[in-house]
């Protein structure tokens, strides 16, 4: 099979149709330029969809002779002169005038045929060099044209290759980042907690105790810390999940507009290398009318680069997400070191001042109970002192009574009656004194049991104290997560 606008060698190799007279007119030779591939006009449809193969369908030729061989149906032989054995009569047609004239008419219609046929000839040959080369030209241009266009296909295949391999690059290194942000988020629960039990077991403080000390400053201050540092961390984290959200649509983008664009250069590079020798070829009627394009060059290479553009923003913008993120989780490991170093200083301190004050009221509970032992001794003094005085209380007054059985003038208010009467009197008022002397003693040892019931009960009070504070709290807060599990490495 040869193809249209190709030089046809056998154009006037096929037989002549038999003339009609003895000298054929040279228009009958006309039909031999006819084309040989007859040409079908297409039905055309504008309500046809965007669908190219509904324009056109595979077309295949094989050109033969049938059309010229047809010509030459129907024709019948000219009708030749009777032959003489049927004519009865001899008569004459033309005159030798006339036979010379007829050869020199068919002698200039032959030169003039042969003329023509000549300049035709040339006309043709010049022709099909002219649209030979024209179509040489115009196949070499339409390769390079899909050599260009190849080569920009690979050029921003290449770039969205590149950009997409940054951005899944950054996905991944955003999503180990959001991972470490979850471990470390999970790693404030415990100290959270700790605080908290804290505080409520120094609820279970007695008494006096039970005061808005430095420590319990501190430990609110440690709750509130941590809570914003979970809050802050919580607000990254639901922007690494948007962020990532960003960046995977726009790794979809560049993925189907790279994936459009492999499809692109393997057809545009199958394109490029066809051949007029290359299988596969064939003809597609109507395809030239089919306008399937729905971009030029500007917009195709705009969208590509409109793509990446808008890949490398999301990438940037998860970059400084990745930054911000890594700057939180120091600053709040840092935040919650200190504020957790600062509650450990406050419990030391309070625990020394507690112990230092259970210590001095130990100390004075053994004063006040050295001083009641002395107290009660002395109230025995007394005691045994107003039971001595009572043995010459009755002497004198004995005395007295007996002197009053004195008969007469015997009754003589003499210096010994008088003695007698100052002693009764004296030791009396030494035995009243003794005895106001016992009830302040009395007074005195109540008043020193109370203060032993009071520094008794305020030990205790310290003792639970010192026990919730060293051993419950103090107990708790000996382990605490290391810089590199709030900074979410572990």
């Amino acid at each position: 099979m040869e193809l249209v606008g190709s030089p046809l060698t056998a154009m006037y190799a096929h037989p002549k149709s038999t003339p009609t007279k003895f000298l054929p007119a040279i228009s009958t030779m006309a039909s031999s330029y006819k084309n040989r591939f007859p040409y079908y006009p297409l039905t055309w449809s504008f309500s046809l969809p965007w669908i190219p193969n509904t324009y056109y369908k595979t077309a295949a030729i094989n050109p033969t002779l049938a059309p010229l061989s047809k010509s030459s149906e129907g024709l019948t032989p000219s009708k030749g002169l009777p032959f003489v054995s049927n004519r009865t009569n001899l008569f004459t047609r033309y005159t030798p005038d006339d036979w010379y004239q007829s050869n020199l008419t068919n002698y200039k219609e032959s030169e003039t045929s042969r003329h023509n046929a000549e300049r035709l000839r040339v006309d043709t040959s010049r022709l099909i060099q002219d649209k030979h080369q024209q179509t040489v030209k115009t196949q070499v241009e339409s390769t390079k044209n899909l050599g260009v266009r190849v080569n920009d296909i690979d050029f921003w295949k290449s770039e969205l290759c590149h950009e997409l391999d940054e951005m899944i690059g950054e996905t991944n290194a955003l999503t180990d980042m959001k991972k470490r942000l979850e471990r470390a988020l999970a790693e404030t629960e415990p100290p959270l907690q700790v605080a908290q039990e804290c505080l409520l077991h120094r609820e279970k403080r007695m008494g006096i105790d039970l005061v808005h000390d430095d420590v319990e400053k501190q430990l609110l201050a440690e709750v509130d810390v941590i809570k914003s540092c979970q809050e802050r961390m919580q607000q990254h984290l639901d922007r690494a999940k948007a962020q990532l959200a960003c960046n995977r649509a726009a790794q979809h983008e560049l993925e189907r507009d790279l994936a459009d664009k492999q499809a692109a250069y393997r057809i545009d590079d199958k394109c490029h290398h066809l051949r007029n020798t290359s299988d596969g070829i064939s003809y597609y009627r109507g395809v030239e009318r089919v306008d399937a394009t729905i971009s030029v060059p500007d917009s195709w290479a705009k969208f590509t680069d409109d793509n990446i553009l808008s890949s490398q923003s999301e990438r940037a913008a998860s970059a400084k997400l990745r930054d911000s993120i890594e700057n939180l989780l120091v600053v709040t490991a840092n935040e919650m070191w200190r504020q957790f170093n600062r509650v450990n200083v406050a419990f030391t301190n309070r625990i020394a001042e507690t112990a230092d004050a259970k210590s001095k009221l130990q100390t004075h509970l053994a004063k006040t109970l050295q001083e009641i032992f002395q107290v009660e001794m002395n109230i025995e003094a007394i005691q045994k002192a107003i039971r001595d005085k009572v043995p010459p209380l009755k002497v004198a007054q004995t005395r007295l009574d007996a002197r009053t059985q004195r008969p007469n003038v015997e009754l003589c208010r003499d210096p010994a009656q008088i003695r007698l009467v100052n002693e009764v009197y004296e030791i009396d008022e030494t035995i009243q004194s003794l005895q106001q002397r016992l009830r302040d003693a009395e007074d005195t040892l109540q008043m020193l049991v109370h203060s032993k019931s009071v520094l008794e009960h305020d030990i205790v009070v310290k003792a639970n104290s010192l026990f919730i504070d060293q051993e419950k709290c103090m107990g708790m807060r000996k382990t605490f997560p290391s810089t590199a599990r709030l900074l979410g490495y572990v």
